[in-house]
């Protein structure tokens, strides 16, 4: 078996990846149904409504993920998973039946958008940190790539099979599916051999857990760039669900089946990042930054396409920057974190992650109204140039970096750490101590 597909010989993590494949294409689907809905029949084409509404399902994670971190990492996932996929299968059935009933009003999908993200934000650090129990150490930046090629793949296909069941048989039927495929999840936790899984060392009972992550996290550098520069990416940059249906709508006057081909051309470059980003041993901060460099760029681009059709052919580039990025930083905590906090570190990231939707998508929903669609795409070109400009400034200063890039030799891009002694906290000449712990030193190599 290729370096790529490696985690695929292991049984339980084979049963996880098809069962997720299908629960994420039903996901998608209705994630396109819902925006579309508000947008075309619930209100009179407002941003700032859809905006509202993937805020709403975010919000929790901003107040929720803390906690679902300390589960995550008390209880047994698998458990906990039966129970909040089931809970996610349960809210999709509900709003489905209510729009088919045709007594669906705006304020109904902001309270399932609402609820599916409650359920969400205890779902998410069980799921992301799951897969270390299926797996071994050394391959689990590999499972994590897999996890976002499977991710991506459902969004390569479900966006478009939900425009093109939105337009045939309405979108009350789409999250009635959506209901359903969570029921492939269910079964494949049920189906596992439990005797194969590595369950990863639990956090004892006790007061403060809470607080110890968030100190583990802030005595990691390296971890709290990552966290920088992914926040405010996610705030004006990833709202892919919200520019792309004010696009095909506002700008270039299309319908649901147009829409959803936005989605699933995104995921043809977010696919391919996520099968390459799965071949990678170890992902570093510098693959973070620098494939925000490459968002920066490619969403930049994709703002100022003239046509309907060009924007299609530069949705590839975005989905193939943006996924990179999103992987590289998903692997570099998982396999940097130690074990038994790597719950809360991982709820501590999704609350940096996904709680930005809710102040971002409002902003972006505003802009896209006063400004025109296309500024609801550049002013996160704008933001992760900053950003990642930022984050390298810092980093050079911060851990003593050399940066030299040769385009006729390779590696291409070298990183060289100027004194190593001095990133591991030995006092230098003129006496002063550096502040980079040796934790944070060890994890990266003299030259890259």
């Amino acid at each position: 078996m290729s370096a790529t597909f490696s985690s695929l010989k292991y049984t339980n993590y084979r049963i996880w990846f098809a069962a997720a494949l299908v629960a994420n294409v039903g996901t998608w689907m209705q994630r396109i149904a819902q925006d579309w809905i508000v947008l075309t029949d619930l209100s009179d084409d407002s941003g700032i409504a859809v905006g509202l509404t993937t805020a709403l399902q975010f919000v929790p994670f901003l107040l929720l993920s803390p906690w679902a971190g300390v589960l995550a990492d008390r209880l047994p996932r698998r458990r906990l998973l039966m129970a909040t996929q089931g809970g996610m299968g349960v809210l999709a059935l509900g709003l489905g039946a209510l729009v088919l009933s045709g007594r669906a009003e705006l304020w109904h999908v902001y309270v399932f958008a609402l609820l599916l993200g409650v359920v969400s934000a205890l779902d998410n650090p069980a799921r992301q940190t799951f897969v270390a129990d299926m797996v071994p150490h050394d391959k689990l930046a590999n499972a994590v790539g897999l996890n976002s090629a499977s991710f991506n793949a459902a969004r390569l296909i479900g966006p478009g099979v939900a425009g093109l069941l939105i337009a045939a048989v309405g979108a009350g039927w789409v999250f009635m599916i959506n209901g359903v495929t969570f029921g492939a999840t269910i079964a494949a936790l049920a189906l596992m051999r439990v005797r194969e899984l590595r369950p990863q060392p639990a956090a004892p009972r006790a007061k403060g857990q809470i607080r110890e992550g968030v100190r583990y996290v802030r005595e990691r550098s390296d971890i709290v760039v990552i966290m920088v520069v992914m926040f405010v990416v996610s705030t004006f940059g990833l709202n892919f669900q919200l520019t792309s249906a004010l696009m095909a709508r506002v700008e270039f006057g299309r319908g649901a089946s147009e829409y959803g081909i936005l989605g699933s051309v995104l995921a043809i470059g977010s696919l391919a990042g996520a099968l390459l980003a799965a071949r990678r041993d170890r992902p570093r901060v510098r693959l973070v930054i620098g494939s925000a460099f490459a968002f920066a760029v490619t969403t930049a681009v994709l703002g100022l396409m003239p046509t309907y059709s060009s924007f299609v052919v530069a949705c590839i580039p975005v989905g193939l920057a943006s996924l990179t990025m999103m992987t590289a930083a998903n692997s570099a905590l998982q396999v940097s974190t130690d074990p038994v906090m790597r719950g809360r570190v991982m709820a501590l990231y999704i609350m940096i992650f996904q709680g930005a939707t809710p102040i971002g998508s409002p902003i972006v929903g505003w802009i896209g109204e006063a400004w025109g669609p296309r500024w609801s795409i550049l002013v996160g070109s704008i933001a992760t140039f900053l950003v990642a400009s930022a984050a390298t400034v810092w980093a050079v200063r911060r851990w003593h970096l050399r940066v030299r890039y040769r385009v006729l030799s390779r590696p291409h891009l070298e990183v060289v750490y100027l004194d190593r002694e001095v990133l591991q906290g030995v006092t230098t000449r003129d006496g002063v101590r550096r502040e980079l712990s040796r934790a944070d030193a060890e994890r990266v190599p003299t030259t890259a």
